[in-house]
């Protein structure tokens, strides 16, 4: 048990497909990458100090 082979994804492809149809997987994808470029965004932003980024907010 540890790697994931080409059977396992696309066994996990195919129930993606069932329980949610063709027509809806663009949009299920397209809010997963807006929601991992949040969270980047986020994470990129989380080391900068609370006064710098008042002050980018303000501008």
């Amino acid at each position: 048990m540890g790697r994931i082979g080409l059977t396992e994804i696309l066994i996990i492809v195919g129930v993606v497909l069932l329980l949610f149809g063709g027509k809806k997987i663009p949009e299920l994808m397209k809010g997963l990458g807006s929601g991992i470029k949040e969270f980047k965004n986020a994470a990129k932003d989380d080391g900068q100090p609370v006064a710098k980024k008042e002050d980018q907010e303000s501008k």
